[in-house]
């Protein structure tokens, strides 16, 4: 076994205190120049993460107990669990510390990256929640990429009105924020979350948990059970053990599962089940850490992916936020496996990419023994809940860099023959829009599109998710019956719904044309041509006009907007100056530039990659 362990050498000064660990963990100490194995997790403040730490014991426990030099145990070294820290994005929406969100996925790769690499660990299980770490943490175990498998942590049970009866979850609470009578809004809050878990519908992180388990890193059956679910610390723990003992005698690794094949299934899934935006911003990343210097360029076109969600691949799930379902739903009619099972049989997955369980895709499915779609929470391929898949990726002269978002799965009113004409109302950054909201809603109109720009990866800077604004915003339509689209350069929370734009880039702090709209402009959002427009923009004249007024005040603010939010930690600093764009994932990249991994540690997918998908074909292989 091969392993990058420091310890190797016997050195006494560094054989010290890992006498002492085994020692204090009660492991065998002959075993310390041993290759290492662990189990790590995720922490935060919020109810997402409370659930993590029974498993990591329980896990731990498991690896304990199959550690030593007895038969069928497996000769490693045990060390003792770590943790990373991440924000609530609960919590913190509509605050200014919601730069910090995204952030702490890269703060996640780098301290796992410090763990992983320092510790030599040979064999890892990471226990994950919520919906920034999970991702940081599997490009860690990426880049590292030694044997490794994951467990999310589960969702959260939803909440109920004790009234009503009505399925609450924190997007109801949200939606809620403007009505005026308090003890309304507070009886809301009192019963949306219940328990333990992360969030429950599908938002971001049940759709990169989803994700995880489709790209081959987490076993399928373990992504939808609920954070109470028993099986999560009792055979669950021990399955994870045991697959993890069989990656390390095949010298399995990551970047063997996370192939292009596996990636671009992955994409399909989340498509098919209605997830989140934030899987663009996350898929890039990942694919970097799997080795792909441009996910747009090397596993899937922007093309491509509007082909495949427009002609190709239907919605599946009848979900919350845009449907009814939670994960605990989908995992009582049989899990995400049955989305998978649904969607290998229309032929849209490529079935023989390789995941942790040492069984291929299909494989992994078959001995699932996965049920068929319930037509209730899951539909079949031939009956879906929406013809369509659920994003679409924009251009346009708003979105140059072809990187706006659209969750179409959302969109609640005003695609009449998939046109949105609207009337600019611009805000200089999030906190203006909700003051507007709290303090005057009767002023936005049917059809204004509103700009909430200087809110992206460098102008926030942390990209930060607008779940606060545009739950308002839901609301004042469903009550007034009219239509409010929002565009923005920052991103959304996947529990936002309604025709919400976001990642348009280049971003306003870096010129981009969002920051040239004024109040006024038509905005057209032309889903036939899967464009962006600004129309006073399409005249040169006054887009050099603009652009020029635009450079004489960063001039005059010495090289940055005015409107871009203030950087006053070490760590904002570091977004700023570091931050990519949204389209290569908004994550934290010296020089901008997207780093990719040394050459000469070459790919071993042991899969030759598919032929590229051509438009016009209903196959996605």
């Amino acid at each position: 076994m091969k392993s990058r362990s420091v310890l190797i050498d016997r050195h006494p000064g560094r054989s010290a205190q890992t006498i002492g660990v085994a020692r204090a963990l009660g492991t065998n100490p002959d075993l310390i120049h041993e290759p290492s194995v662990g189990v790590i997790g995720t922490k935060g403040d919020s109810q997402c993460y409370l659930g993590v730490m029974s498993k990591v014991d329980a896990i731990h426990a498991q690896l304990k107990s199959k550690v030593g030099e007895g038969p069928g145990q497996m000769k490693l070294r045990l060390v003792q669990p770590e943790y990373t820290i991440a924000t609530s994005d609960g919590i913190r929406n509509g605050t200014r510390e919601m730069r910090y969100s995204l952030i702490g996925r890269e703060v996640t790769n780098d301290s796992l990256c410090e763990h992983l690499s320092a510790t030599g660990l040979a064999g890892t299980i990471a226990v994950v929640a919520c919906d920034k770490p999970p991702v940081g943490t599997l490009a860690a175990l990426l880049e590292h990429n030694l044997p490794s498998i994951i467990m999310s942590d589960g969702p959260i049970h939803p909440g109920h009105d004790p009234k009503t009866g009505e399925a609450l979850d924190i997007v109801s609470a949200y939606q809620v924020a403007g009505n005026p009578d308090e003890a309304f809004r507070h009886h809301i809050a009192a019963h949306a979350c219940p328990g333990i878990g992360s969030c429950g519908g599908m938002f971001t992180y049940n759709t990169m948990q989803t994700f995880i388990g489709v790209v081959g890193m987490q076993p399928l059956h373990m992504v939808a059970p609920p954070s109470d679910d028993p099986r999560r610390t009792n055979e669950f723990a021990a399955e994870l053990v045991g697959h993890l003992a069989n990656l390390i005698a095949k010298d399995l690794k990551p970047r063997d599962i996370v192939v292009r094949d596996s990636i671009r299934n992955a994409v399909i899934v989340s498509m098919a089940i209605g997830g989140s935006t934030n899987v663009v911003l996350h898929t890039p990343e990942i694919a970097r850490a799997a080795g792909f210097a441009d996910f747009w360029k090397d596993v899937m076109t922007p093309e491509e992916f509007n082909h495949l969600s427009q002609h190709v691949v239907p919605v599946l799930t009848d979900a919350r936020p845009y449907g009814k379902y939670s994960m605990v739903d989908i995992d009582n009619i049989g899990g995400v496996q049955v989305i998978v099972r649904e969607l290998l049989e229309a032929g849209l997955l490529n079935g023989d990419v390789m995941t942790c369980t040492g069984e291929t895709l299909a494989a992994q499915v078959a001995r699932l023994g996965s049920k068929k779609a319930d037509g209730k929470v899951v539909h079949p391929v031939e009956k879906p809940y929406k013809p369509t898949g659920g994003l679409r990726m924009l251009g346009g002269n708003l979105s140059p860099d072809f990187s706006a978002i659209l969750k179409l799965a959302g969109v609640e009113g005003g695609l009449e023959n998939n046109i949105f004409r609207g009337k600019a109302r611009v805000f200089e950054g999030e906190q203006a829009l909700l003051d507007a909201l709290e303090k005057a809603p009767e002023k936005f109109q049917n059809n204004d599109i509103v700009i909430v720009r200087y809110e992206g990866p460098v102008g926030a800077p942390g990209m930060p998710e607008m779940l606060d604004p545009t739950s308002r915003i839901t609301t004042l339509c469903r009550e007034r019956n009219i239509v409010i689209a929002l565009m923005t350069d920052a991103r959304f929370s996947g529990g936002s719904v309604g025709l919400v734009i976001g990642h348009v880039g280049p971003e306003a702090a870096l010129g981009g044309p969002i920051g040239l709209i004024e109040d006024g402009d038509e905005i057209v959002a032309d889903l036939n041509k899967n464009e962006l427009n600004c129309t006073p923009l399409l005249d040169p004249a006054i887009n050099a006009r603009r652009k020029a007024a635009w450079d004489k005040v960063v001039a005059a603010n010495g090289g940055l907007h005015p409107n871009c939010g203030v950087a006053d930690t070490r760590l904002l600093h570091r977004a700023r100056f570091s931050a990519v764009p949204a389209i290569r994932g908004g994550g934290l990249h010296p020089n901008r530039e997207v780093w990719v991994r040394d050459p000469r540690e070459a790919r071993r997918s042991g899969f030759a990659p598919s032929n590229k998908h051509r438009p016009g074909s209903k196959k996605a292989f």
